[in-house]
C-alpha cells in the first residue's frame, strides 16, 4: 500500500487499557479497637460467671415419691412373710404371733432385691449369695450387714403405715417401736 491510496484502511485504535486496582492491604486493628475487643471479652467472661453463679442459687430439685405408704388392714396378713408389696414399694410386711414388722427388700451388699424363699424361711440374693434370716439377719454370703427395717404405724382405722424413710438395722432397736408395731387379733 502507498500512501497515496486514494482509500486508505484506518488501522484499529488499540482498546484503552484497565486500570490497575491498587492491591487491597487488610486494615490494621488500630490500639483502641485492640483494648475495647479485650475489654468486651472480659465483660463477657464476668457475665456467664454471673450467669453460672445465679444458676447454681436455684438447684434441681427432684421431687419424688412419698416413702410413706399405706400398706392395707392390718387384719389382712396371714402370719409369715407377705409379698404384696415387694414390686409396687420394695417392702415385705412381716406378721409374727405378736406385731408386724415391714423390712426393705434391698440387700444390704450391692442393692439387689433378694427373693422370699419360704420353704427354707430365708431371704436370698439371686445377685452374689446373700442368705438372710426371717430376722434380716445375715447367714451367708458377703451381705456386711442385716436388712433394713423400716418404720411402721398403726392407724386408728387399723391400716399398717409404712415409712421407708426412717430406717434401723441394729438388733434391739429394731424390735421395738416404731419398727415393730404390737398386734393380735380381736
Amino acid at each position: 500500500m502507498s500512501d497515496t491510496d486514494p482509500n486508505p484502511v484506518p488501522n484499529p485504535a488499540p482498546a484503552p487499557a484497565a486500570p490497575l486496582k491498587p492491591a487491597v492491604k487488610p486494615a490494621d486493628m488500630s490500639r483502641g479497637d485492640f483494648l475495647w475487643a479485650g475489654w468486651a471479652m472480659l465483660a463477657a467472661f464476668f457475665a456467664a460467671s454471673a450467669a453460672a453463679g445465679a444458676r447454681f442459687m436455684f438447684p434441681n430439685v427432684i421431687y419424688e415419691p412419698s416413702q410413706k405408704f399405706n400398706a392395707g388392714p392390718a387384719s389382712g396378713y396371714d402370719l409369715g412373710v407377705s409379698t404384696k408389696w415387694l414390686n409396687e414399694q420394695r417392702v415385705w410386711i412381716v406378721r409374727t404371733p405378736s406385731g408386724f414388722y415391714a423390712m426393705w427388700a434391698r440387700c444390704t451388699h450391692l442393692g439387689c432385691t433378694p427373693n422370699w424363699w419360704g420353704d427354707q424361711n430365708r431371704f436370698k440374693c439371686p445377685c452374689h449369695g446373700s442368705n438372710y434370716t426371717l430376722a434380716g439377719d445375715v447367714i451367708a454370703g458377703p451381705a456386711p450387714m442385716p436388712l433394713w427395717r423400716a418404720k411402721v404405724d398403726l392407724a386408728p382405722t387399723g391400716d399398717l403405715i409404712v415409712d421407708k424413710a426412717i430406717l434401723e438395722n441394729k438388733p434391739g432397736k429394731r424390735e421395738n417401736a416404731p419398727f415393730f408395731v404390737n398386734y393380735t387379733s380381736a
